[in-house]
């Protein structure tokens, strides 16, 4: 790792985390105007499951043992069914091993909410994908690449770069009869993708760092988890928090912000709205929609602005539903 000289680049680095959307669908960190578009932390933690319990108060004596039995068959019976129907919900969308990428790397920044949607699509369809988190200083791990943004997605030695770019090359990929149709500027499913990458996004950040203890927050889990020296991660946790919380401020008057949770709340009944009742964009089913709206949201579900979204607001259940369809991360060790 290229040695930082001084608090001035460490202030940098943690300026970094503050990403800077260079075009729809990538992140680059550009000294000149480092500190906009700053985005926010992942947390893979998933909802409890609920149990519940079922009592029965009287048994007669004379047929105890045989209404035990139905009742020890019933919660048997009951237990396959729940069983079934978890695993049911939970399952991803398969993909045939004849069209399934062989030898996927990921090069992201952990905080990157285009690298997320990536993320949610590869968790999604079980691509097994190795992640390799870059330094927002050296990014020394992508001097093989001469575009330096992020996210960059080997696949079986082919780069792909821009998030969108890269959805819609891995779509047709892994499902080459694929209509075109859903891809198309007019289609729902395009609508919805371009309002994630030029509306959705941009209403984040302020709402990360609203507070200065939001801005902490944020910031602790991307030092954390962020390819960061030790002195790095601590002079950019409290530099890099303080610089984004006044930041935040600008970010509000560029976007035409005026209440960040008001408009952070009226993304998420939009859309609620877009949906028409029906369980995901795409139907029974996500689509690429439903995928990059979840994965920009994802950072910050477990974030005080996530936890105040889903309380202020319907998207509660829709984002339990995408937690259970795209399951458990099929992120393998690089």
């Amino acid at each position: 790792m290229r040695r930082v000289n001084g608090i001035p680049a460490i202030c940098r680095a943690a300026g970094a985390v503050g990403v800077v959307p260079s075009g729809p669908g990538n992140y680059s960190y550009q000294y000149h105007h480092l500190f906009q578009g700053a985005l926010f932390s992942t947390n893979s933690n998933n909802s409890s499951a609920r149990s519940h319990w079922f009592s029965y108060n009287r048994i007669a004596d004379d047929q105890s043992s045989r209404a035990a039995a139905r009742v020890v068959a019933g919660t048997m019976l009951f237990s396959a069914a729940a069983t079934t129907f978890v695993e049911e919900v939970q399952a991803k969308e398969p993909v045939q091993s004849k069209f399934r990428p062989k030898d996927v790397v990921l090069y992201q920044y952990e905080a990157c909410p285009f690298c997320n949607k990536v993320k949610a699509f590869l968790d999604y369809y079980d691509i097994q994908y190795k992640l390799v988190e870059v330094n927002p200083i050296s990014k020394k791990e992508i001097k093989f690449s001469d575009y330096k943004k992020v996210p960059i997605l080997m696949v079986d030695g082919e780069q792909m770069v821009d998030s969108s770019d890269i959805i819609d090359k891995l779509a047709k990929k892994i499902h080459p009869d694929m209509s075109t149709d859903s891809l198309g500027e007019d289609s729902e499913e395009k609508k919805w993708r371009d309002w994630v990458d030029n509306h959705l996004v941009h209403i984040l950040s302020p709402n990360i760092y609203r507070s200065t203890s939001e801005a902490l927050e944020s910031f602790d889990y991307i030092t954390s988890h962020g390819n960061f020296s030790f002195a790095e991660r601590i002079t950019a946790k409290y530099a890099g928090a303080a610089a984004m919380y006044f930041v935040s401020k600008k970010l509000k008057k560029k976007y035409n912000i005026t209440d960040e949770r008001a408009a952070l709340y009226e993304a998420a009944e939009t859309w609620v709205d877009a949906l028409k009742g029906r369980d995901f964009l795409g139907g029974a089913r996500p689509n690429l929609a439903d995928l990059a709206v979840y994965g920009v949201l994802r950072p910050i579900r477990y974030l005080k602005s996530g936890r105040d979204m889903v309380e202020h607001t319907r998207i509660g259940d829709w984002y339990s539903r995408m937690e259970n369809a795209v399951g458990a991360s099929s992120r393998t060790n690089a």
